[in-house]
């Protein structure tokens, strides 16, 4: 069996116990053995990390110590795979700049909607977007054979490096009450190699509804399969 690590915590807005609940009974059926903790601290124990073939992380906006997050750095250079979506692996520590370098990519800002149309609640950053697949994407184990897909939620602005593998896009549009003045394009879908380990990270999952959407469920069940230990 493998070996499958779901961490989940931090900011309830991003619902990390429904949320990951969603893909326990898939990495069951395909034969993980699935440890789920609230804790990130179970990263900096070694012996239990060197087993890991799959993190599953759900934590959004909290933070991580020093041995922690050496931990997990350590596992995923090892061969440990690293699979999140949203805030909860795009903005999981954001003071941490080692876990930003980690993964390559840090959610920065989620646009609003024109001021007169917002009511005071999450649904003021809901925006309808698509997110587009890119060539390598096209082929890609995780992406092959999906099609561009619309979305009505948060669409994440993401800051990143050169090192990571995107598979789709989303783009920003120019918008009157909004201050840029050209197009932006963030990576919605990418993976990143670090050692032997393999990483995975999807913006979109604000919400359940949004992870139950059947393109961006396919996306992280065959991420959660293509990132684990080979």
């Amino acid at each position: 069996m493998k070996d499958a690590l779901v961490v989940r915590g931090g900011w309830d807005g991003h619902h990390p116990v429904e949320a990951t609940e969603l893909f326990i009974p898939y990495l069951r059926e395909h034969g993980y053995d699935v440890q789920v903790t609230d804790s990130n601290q179970i990263y900096a124990d070694s012996d239990r990390m060197g087993r890991v073939d799959l993190i599953v992380q759900s934590v959004t906006m909290s933070s991580i110590s020093r041995e922690a997050c050496q931990g997990l750095r350590a596992a995923v250079e090892a061969g440990t795979g690293l699979v999140g979506w949203h805030g909860g692996i795009a903005d999981s520590y954001r003071n941490d700049s080692d876990y930003l370098q980690l993964i390559g990519g840090q959610f920065a800002t989620h646009p609003g909607k024109e001021p007169s149309l917002r009511h005071g609640d999450e649904t003021d950053n809901y925006l309808p977007y698509t997110v587009e697949f890119t060539e390598e994407g096209s082929t890609h184990p995780i992406t092959a054979g999906l099609e561009d897909f619309a979305l009505e939620t948060e669409q994440y602005w993401v800051l990143h490096d050169s090192l990571i593998d995107i598979l789709a896009t989303t783009t920003h549009p120019t918008r009157p009450w909004h201050p840029w003045h050209r197009p932006i394009v963030s990576p919605a879908v990418w993976t990143r190699s670090w050692g032997a380990g393999r990483i995975v990270v999807a913006t979109p999952g604000h919400s359940v509804d949004i992870l139950e959407h059947p393109t961006v469920r396919t996306i992280i069940e065959r991420g959660m399969l293509w990132a684990t230990r080979a």
